[in-house]
């Protein structure tokens, strides 16, 4: 057990590490969302050039859970449908192969917002 779960806090530890310092020392500031969109961009273009698998091999969870391993996974579904449907399986691949994750956002999201008053 010990031996999945300390390379996954030491992989997803590196990854947060990483976000954090491109918030804090770039100029001008790497803002949370230029951090989300870099992450899921660098996810994916690591993922189809075939950088990223080894990263989850090792790290588990800690890669595949945070913003990266969502572009890792969009790539990597897009690929798998390119090579079963051809050019049109780019395009549905990707949402297929995270469409769980993403149902669950929705829903937890809703959940959320029907469960605490938000402030403002």
């Amino acid at each position: 057990m010990f031996n999945m779960i300390i390379p996954a806090f030491i992989v997803g530890g590196v990854i947060c590490v990483i976000g954090q310092l491109l918030m804090d020392l770039t100029k001008p500031k790497f803002t949370p969302a230029h951090v989300l969109v870099a992450f899921v961009t660098g996810g994916a273009i690591l993922g189809a050039l075939g950088l990223y698998e080894p990263l989850v091999k090792i790290g588990g969870a800690g890669a595949s859970i945070p913003l990266s391993g969502f572009g890792y996974s969009l790539a990597k579904g897009a690929m798998e449908a390119v090579g079963e449907r051809g050019i049109i399986g780019a395009f549905s691949g990707g949402v297929e192969a995270t469409a769980v994750g993403i149902a669950a956002a929705v829903f937890f999201g809703y959940l959320m917002s029907v469960a605490f008053k938000p402030k403002g």
